[in-house]
């Protein structure tokens, strides 16, 4: 497969590199020097010096051959436009990045109907959308539901006074709807096995029916309790998404923001939230607004320095938890290593919902995870493919590949050895990035 990238920005970039790193065909379209300079030497794609809106680079072979055109700029008019002429060209598939909220939110059907977009991409409500669902269960670091949620997913940091440490897995008194799916010790993650030891600070992720999980996830020993209290810092794109989510979810929510034009659109979206029009690093605005008495502070400001420095500061005068966004992939390791509870990555986040359009078929949802060195998938069983009608224990998975969960005829459970797969079957594995690929074709219908 043949996939335009044009925009070779910090999202076009992470695409791209994701893509080529997956062995598909790239070809990235950009025109600033640096940028281009930077993609021809440190990624095995094509990269051309053309204008994506002009029709003439759609009369170019390498361009108008593609099967999927993912238009990434900084402009979301230029990458609406660009999808058009792409449709036009006869290229099937597009993909745009598409920022302004108003497209997000109110024009979905001039986007898909009229031009046609096949994938709209809004990081920063996409990032919103996920810091949401975390603070939904305040047990977990990270969240995940598949199978229209039948299944959920759920990362937890284990505690020195934890039950569940010292103790093989074989023998802990978990539910059975529930499976201890992977573990991320020492910043290395591993699929565990009935020998395996639960040790303090591992991040643990549990997968299982949701009515199991929700229930686990009540007795589960963690240092958080319920959320009630957010403090955003920063009311940009992701805080105008965030903040009347969480406020139509029943929390009290406080942003703080330097800008005052900001702060005036956060307050007229807001019906009971608080916007203070302040700067995050004062200790004392941070101390006087109660940021230590929140449940969690979300960090959420352009500027990844800033934003850890934010979390640092929130821990300082007794925030319970902190969750920070990030643009730079690499920042994600130090933050955590530092004691920020969450980070996520706006890029990672976008470039699963691209991973998941791109290798479709029967994949209905992808997720990384610890920084993209594990993915978690849900895939149909296709008819006649590598898995169909064998039992689990005669399947020769790739390393570090464990199938999780498995929907059949809208029920959800947890399989074994002895279970058969049939086509049609929704199932729910966890695998390395690196055998992601050969774990996705095993399920694929044979051509």
């Amino acid at each position: 497969m043949r996939i335009v990238v044009c925009g070779a920005g910090k999202l076009g970039y992470s695409v791209a590199q994701m893509l080529a790193d997956e062995l598909y065909e790239v070809v990235v379209i950009e025109s600033d020097p640096k940028r281009r300079d930077n993609v021809q030497t440190t990624l095995d794609v094509l990269c051309l010096e053309v204008d994506c809106c002009s029709p003439s680079t759609f009369e170019l072979d390498d361009v108008r051959n593609a099967d999927l055109l993912i238009a990434a700029t900084d402009n979301d008019q230029v990458n609406m436009v660009t999808c058009m002429l792409a449709k036009k060209a006869g290229i099937a598939h597009t993909v745009a990045r598409i920022r302004n909220v108003d497209y997000a939110i109110n024009a979905s059907n001039l986007l898909n109907i009229d031009m046609k977009i096949d994938l709209i991409l809004n990081p920063e409500r996409i990032t919103a959308l996920e810091i949401n669902r975390i603070l939904m269960a305040p047990s977990a670091l990270n969240v995940e539901d598949f199978a229209d949620g039948r299944v959920r997913m759920f990362e937890a940091k284990i505690r020195q006074d934890s039950p569940l440490i010292n103790i093989p897995l074989k023998h802990l008194s978990i539910p059975r709807d529930i499976l201890v799916a992977m573990v991320f010790r020492h910043h290395r993650m591993f699929i565990p096995n009935g020998e395996t030891i639960l040790d303090a600070n591992d991040n643990v992720y549990f997968v299982g029916r949701r009515e199991a999980i929700d229930e686990f996830e009540q007795s589960f020993v963690n240092i958080y309790e319920k959320i009630e209290k957010v403090m955003i810092i920063g009311a940009g794109r992701t805080g105008r998404f965030l903040a009347p989510m969480l406020e139509k979810n029943g929390l009290s929510v406080k942003v703080i923001e330097k800008s005052k034009e900001r702060c005036e659109f956060m307050s007229s979206i807001l019906e009971r939230g608080t916007v203070l029009c302040g700067d995050g690093t004062d200790m004392d605005l941070l101390t006087e607004e109660g940021a230590g008495e929140a449940d969690v502070v979300v960090c959420i400001t352009e500027d990844d320095k800033l934003n850890l420095l934010l979390a640092l500061l929130a821990k300082h005068v007794g925030a319970k938890k902190t969750i920070v966004r990030v643009a730079r992939n690499e920042y994600i390791e130090l933050m955590e290593k530092v004691g920020v509870d969450v980070v996520l990555s706006t890029r990672m986040l976008s470039a699963g919902e691209v991973l998941r359009f791109v290798r479709r078929g029967g994949l209905v949802s992808v997720s990384f995870l610890e920084g993209a060195q594990g993915e978690a998938m849900e895939i149909i069983v296709g008819a006649a493919s590598q898995v169909d009608g064998k039992a689990l224990k005669d399947i020769k998975f790739p390393p570090e590949c464990l199938l999780c969960a498995i929907v059949r005829n809208g029920a959800a459970y947890i399989p074994n050895g002895q279970t058969v797969l049939e086509a049609n079957d929704r199932v729910i594995f966890i695998v390395k990035k690196e055998n992601a690929s050969k774990a996705i074709a095993m399920f694929n219908t044979k051509r």
